[in-house]
């Protein structure tokens, strides 16, 4: 059984390398330190005509269609040249997040916009209790009418300032899995309100935001009430396989 890469892995990785050196180089990053979004957007504009946006979006939905591997391999050529911005906010958290709980309505009014870079998303899962698990979703969002409401707050929303969309795990009823369910949350509807939270990693944004009885449609329910959980999940486990070349990343980064 052969263990290696194919030729189009080889020829990510390889492509990916020679376009950061060019494009990514130390002076940019530490140029966007500095910035106060920290997103350089005529970088991502070029990430996203190289399809790298959409690399797990499937081709139906405007995306490159290719698995979790090749994901990890492009997630390791950013991290040698620790690429600033939202890339694995949106292209991975919130795009996978869509990608698994969305209706088939959701995923074609969204997918297409992350993929091309029109649209940033990120995911608002973590509260003050640290835990990612379902009983630490304490967020409210309670049905009115035709409408739901949410209040509460959500901590360390890497990328909350320059996403349009946030994926937000609510709960909806008790205490277990059965009552997370994932809203779709534009950041300029009303109520909503994004603060920065300080960080030493200065290539990633984190920030609490907070919903102020914030009022959003019945179509904001990203798939069915309820099935929030399953969702995140599957995100999770998927962004761990990515996450996974990290340590060997922050090795290089040192040496160099």
């Amino acid at each position: 059984m052969d263990f290696g890469l194919s030729e189009d892995q080889e020829l990510l990785c390889r492509s990916a390398a020679e376009f950061l050196a060019a494009e990514c180089p130390p002076t940019l990053v530490r140029e966007v330190a500095r910035d106060e979004d920290g997103y350089p957007r005529a970088l991502y504009r070029k990430m996203a005509e190289l399809g790298w946006m959409g690399l797990v979006v499937p081709e139906a939905y405007g995306g490159a269609g290719v698995g979790t591997l090749e994901l990890a391999l492009l997630c390791e050529q950013l991290g040698r040249c620790v690429v600033p911005g939202p890339f694995f906010s949106s292209a991975v958290l919130a795009t996978l997040a869509i990608l698994h709980g969305g209706s088939s309505a959701q995923k074609k009014r969204w997918l297409p916009k992350l993929a091309s870079g029109e649209a940033i998303g990120t995911v608002a899962l973590l509260e003050e209790s640290d835990r990612i698990d379902a009983p630490g979703v304490a967020l409210r969002a309670r049905a009115r009418g035709s409408k739901w409401a949410l209040s509460g707050t959500k901590l360390f929303v890497t990328d909350a300032h320059v996403a349009d969309v946030l994926v937000v795990a609510a709960r909806t009823a008790g205490r277990d899995e059965d009552g997370v369910t994932l809203f779709l949350v534009p950041r300029e509807t009303p109520g909503v309100k994004v603060l920065p939270l300080p960080s030493i990693d200065v290539t990633r944004r984190p920030m609490e935001v907070r919903f102020e009885n914030v009022e959003l449609a019945k179509d904001a329910v990203l798939g069915a009430p309820g099935k929030g959980w399953r969702a995140i999940t599957r995100v999770l486990d998927q962004a761990a396989v990515a996450l996974a070349v990290l340590p060997g990343q922050v090795a290089e980064q040192q040496r160099d």
